[in-house]
């Protein structure tokens, strides 16, 4: 199970219906200043916060929007600096009295941190190619300036790189060349093989500088990649303070953030914005563009997961009309519009009735009986690993957590 923030419980304890439904339109209003965000929204209830009209914050209860409800719900969806510039197209009282300090105070920090994690990259960008290790850097301020022309729209507290199979061994060892060293809990096989990746840390005073190591962009569980080299033979470069740095190219950062989602969805946390990477994404592509990248999906096998993720953009942000919109409306289609919404973004709600995880996965994968045993005997395989060198102190899943396998059953792998 996932770490669940101490949030989950003020905000399931105390209701947020109304926060929810404030955050949801202060998000359509940053992707559509000047539209009336309530046209086309799912069937969630949204108060209007429009620059055409005046703001109307009907709560569905007697109570006012609580600014502490909703700096929690944008904390953990990591959309707080997005509702900071929604905000500034709309009306004076459009958020409660305390908020716009608190976002503003998100938004400095956010600015530290990410700077902080621009010179780190910087630093790797240089220790690897010196190696002549070849990586991509995934996410991150990188990919937010690609998105939205800000490098500081969303908190980074790391580096996220991508290597080859067969050159992680010495990307390792060319971080660990300039101070960093493998974090204890991700020595393991389970962390090594199963997640493909290793956390690495550099102690820098009072600063900690963290690396994530991947050579595998998935969870077990969930589909993966078919060609994650691929990743690295399309990437781009971009120059931030005179260096460039190779980043993943547009498609494939449609194709990532979407899988973002899906790992999100599997391990029930609240992703609003990952959801907005996957618009912001999608948005700069023409109807060509779209259907290139329908048919690049396809060849990594991830066609459903890019699907999951539209369909979470159109349900929270509002359907498009698009190609890929049009497309996205068949997955997990016996969830309503509206449990899909809280899904994404309030996960935390005791009323909603989350689907076994192996009938997502089965969709995921298309509905192909061979590739769903692939990839439910490796989520078993990574299981079995993970009790056997990480024994973790959780409690046993239900069996309606469990993926059956032809001959026995195992459970879904472990999320972090």
């Amino acid at each position: 199970m996932a770490v669940q923030d101490g949030s989950y419980e003020r905000l399931r304890a105390a209701g947020c219906a109304d926060e929810v439904a404030y955050v949801q339109a202060c998000l359509r209003l940053f992707f559509a200043p000047r539209a009336n965000i309530t046209d086309g929204r799912a069937d969630v209830p949204a108060p209007t916060v429009s620059a055409a009209t005046p703001i109307t914050v009907t709560p569905i209860s007697a109570t006012p929007i609580s600014a502490t409800k909703v700096a929690d719900i944008a904390r953990l969806n990591k959309v707080a600096v997005f509702l900071l510039k929604a905000l500034k197209h709309a009306p004076a009282g459009a958020a409660p009295a305390e908020l716009p300090g608190w976002l503003d105070g998100y938004r400095r920090r956010t600015m530290s941190m990410n700077a902080a994690c621009i010179g780190d990259s910087i630093a790797i960008d240089r220790a690897l190619r010196e190696r002549q290790v070849d990586f991509v850097f995934l996410k991150g301020p990188l990919q937010q300036h690609l998105l939205y022309g800000d490098h500081f729209m969303k908190p980074s507290g790391d580096v996220d790189i991508l290597v080859s199979p067969a050159r992680f061994g010495q990307a390792r060892e060319a971080l660990r060349a300039i101070g960093y060293e493998v974090a204890g809990k991700s020595r393991s096989v389970w962390w090594v093989r199963f997640l493909g990746e290793q956390h690495m840390v550099r102690e820098d005073g009072a600063r900690t500088s963290t690396v994530d190591l991947h050579h595998r962009l998935q969870q077990p569980g969930s589909p993966s990649p078919r060609d994650v080299d691929g990743f690295l033979r399309r990437k781009r470069e971009v120059e931030v303070a005179g260096a460039v740095m190779p980043v993943i190219s547009a498609a494939d950062t449609l194709l990532l953030s979407s899988i973002s989602v899906a790992k999100a969805f599997f391990n029930r946390e609240p992703c609003a914005g990952y959801v907005c990477d996957v618009r912001a994404s999608a948005s700069r592509l023409n109807e060509a563009e779209q259907q290139r990248v329908l048919d690049h999906a396809a060849q990594q096998g991830l066609a459903d997961t890019l699907l999951l993720g539209l369909r979470a953009a159109d349900v929270l942000l509002g359907a498009t009309g698009t190609l890929l919109s049009d497309r996205a409306t068949r997955i997990l289609a016996r969830i309503g519009n509206a449990d899909l919404f809280h899904m994404v973004m309030a996960p935390w709600l005791a009323s909603l009735r989350w689907p076994q995880r192996r009938h997502v996965l089965w969709e995921l994968c298309g509905r192909e009986p061979v590739r769903y045993l692939a990839e439910a005997g490796w989520a078993a395989s990574a299981d079995l690993s993970r009790r056997i060198f990480e024994r973790p102190a959780t409690v046993q899943p239900p069996p309606s957590e469990m993926i059956k396998i032809v001959g026995g059953a195992a459970n879904h792998a472990s999320e972090r």
